[in-house]
């Protein structure tokens, strides 16, 4: 049938994809790009505007010349990318610079003060969301300290998926979440005055675009870019989201009725939860992010850790930079971890604690710190690195439950998404450390999906979100959650309590060999 396939195009930090949908919510074809970034000495994270956009591009054009079939049927295009970072546009639309990342820590010393003064709080009244060294607000403030001329140039100041609906479109908009979570009043729904103010940031209200509802409201593909890919000329295109309300949108935090909460697990850690009611947004500490749901007078409230399973990714690495120094065969990841999942799952639990700040640029949520290290606490000779392994994934769980305590979430039932959702070991691991039971997705592309659901929406498809959760949510949960296992639960309720404590306590530790390290 005609305008019957929906695009949704998810710009990740290292690979973009791009997957087609039916009005069903079934997952058609899919492709993907890498994208490339930069790591600076001085702690920046940049990624080059065009470079992203040629990679989109491409990923769009692959998936239309590989499966031609998807174009006569394509009803729109939504997009959404990863969130936070600096992405700016002169009035031409040529990109001012490179896009600074939500990993790039220059701006951790402007953050630190304003958590320290009134800023902090002030402005986290109005934005419900912690300041850290991930948000827009600092790198800007760091710009305009350190590269003056580069903020002067800039007409417009994006966030990556907003970048590409430019590209798209040639509109300079941006989505209600990221608006409001960085210089917004949740409550008002739009930019605020005082908080641009507290900032020190009012001279650049005027750059910022216009904030676009997308379950709403569409653009339209331009003509130049629908050649190259392969369209039709004025396709909708929808601006989705941020990644992780598209992701735990389309994993399904969303459900009236029931108590449930999504995590993302994947290279970083999300979790979040609804708010049905302003008086239930948490407001007593520094740590969440607040955005508008898609559903009217309703919020979702995150807690975000800076590193989930890019912890096992440096364990893993480790490990193979031993074996080629001793000139053995490294071994591959798709080899690997399936094998070590199902060793892990026999393996002793709660030997050793491990805190999983293994980022470079420290710990963002529950707590902001961006001298914050990874550490395992409890080694000794009768532990061995399975061991070690199984508290990586202990570490990854025990954030996930410190994030719901921040976000005093209690949900009797957790969604969970992203590249950990395939290991069983860890979501009996999770399912145990929560107390509730952990329920997977069918499908793998959460993110692109609940993008396609939004653009399905704003095309009239459905009455309102809770309808369209029911087509392109509800057949894809895993029939069968994952139960807490009573023992792991019982050893880990203690050991929660000693993983808090010991990361309390390590501040001091951090400053020292902060000190330590730079005098090198």
């Amino acid at each position: 049938m005609p305008d019957d396939v929906i695009v949704g195009l998810d710009a990740g930090t290292s690979v973009i994809k791009a997957v087609a949908f039916d009005r069903q919510g079934r997952e058609l074809a899919k492709t993907q790009c890498e994208n490339r970034l930069e790591t600076c000495p001085d702690g920046g994270v940049e990624q080059s505007l065009p470079g992203t956009w040629e990679a989109a591009r491409t990923t769009l054009k692959n998936l239309f010349a590989e499966h031609p079939a998807l174009a006569p049927q394509l009803a729109a295009i939504a997009v959404t990318g990863q969130g936070d970072g600096t992405w700016m546009i002169d009035d031409q639309g040529r990109p001012v610079g490179d896009a600074l990342l939500w990993l790039d820590s220059r701006a951790s010393d402007i953050v630190s003060h304003w958590r320290a003064t009134r800023t902090g709080p002030e402005t986290y009244r109005r934005t419900g969301t912690g300041l850290n060294q991930s948000i827009q607000s600092g790198q800007l403030s760091w710009l305009d300290h350190h590269a003056p001329e580069r903020v002067a140039a800039a007409a417009t100041i994006f966030h990556c998926k907003d970048w590409l609906y430019f590209c798209l479109t040639g509109d300079r908009a941006t989505d209600p979440a990221e608006a409001l979570w960085t210089y917004g009043d949740f409550r008002s729904g739009d930019y605020s005055d005082e908080v641009l103010e507290q900032f020190g940031l009012a001279k650049y209200r005027e750059r910022l675009p216009r904030i676009l509802d997308g379950s709403r409201e569409h653009g339209d593909l331009g003509a130049e870019v629908a050649r190259e890919i392969g369209v039709a000329e004025g396709t909708p295109v929808v601006l989705a989201p941020v990644d992780m309300l598209a992701t735990a949108l389309g994993a399904g935090v969303y459900e009236p009725g029931k108590r449930v909460a999504c995590s993302i697990i994947g290279t970083t850690g999300a979790h979040l939860c609804v708010r049905e009611d302003p008086r239930d947004i948490v407001l007593s500490n520094q740590s969440c992010y607040t955005m508008p749901c898609v559903a009217p007078d309703t919020w979702v409230q995150l807690c975000s850790n800076m590193a989930a399973t890019l912890n096992l990714e440096w364990f893993v690495k480790g490990l193979n930079e031993m074996l080629k120094a001793l000139g053995e065969t490294p071994l591959t990841a798709e080899g690997l971890l399936p094998r070590l999942d199902a060793a892990l799952a026999t393996i002793e639990p709660g030997r050793v604690i491990y805190h999983p700040f293994i980022c470079a640029n420290g710990e963002r949520g529950p707590f902001f710190n961006p001298r914050a290290r990874a550490q395992f606490l409890g080694l000794s000779t009768e532990v061995n690195h399975l061991h070690m392994a199984r508290a990586i994934y202990e570490g990854v769980a025990f954030a996930a439950r410190d994030c719901y305590h921040a976000l005093e979430a209690h949900p009797e039932e957790l969604r969970l998404t992203g590249g950990a959702a395939q290991s069983k070991t860890l979501c009996t691991i999770l399912a145990s450390v929560m107390g509730v039971p952990v329920r997977t997705m069918t499908r793998g592309e959460t993110g692109a999906a609940g993008a396609a659901m939004v653009a399905s929406l704003c095309l009239g498809h459905h009455r309102d979100l809770a309808e369209a959760c029911q087509t392109w949510v509800t057949p894809f949960l895993a029939e069968e959650c994952v139960a807490p296992d009573p023992a792991l639960q019982n050893l880990y309720e203690r050991l929660f309590g000693v993983y808090r404590r010991s990361y309390t306590n390590s501040d001091g530790f951090w400053r020292h060999l902060e000190r330590v390290t730079a005098e090198r």
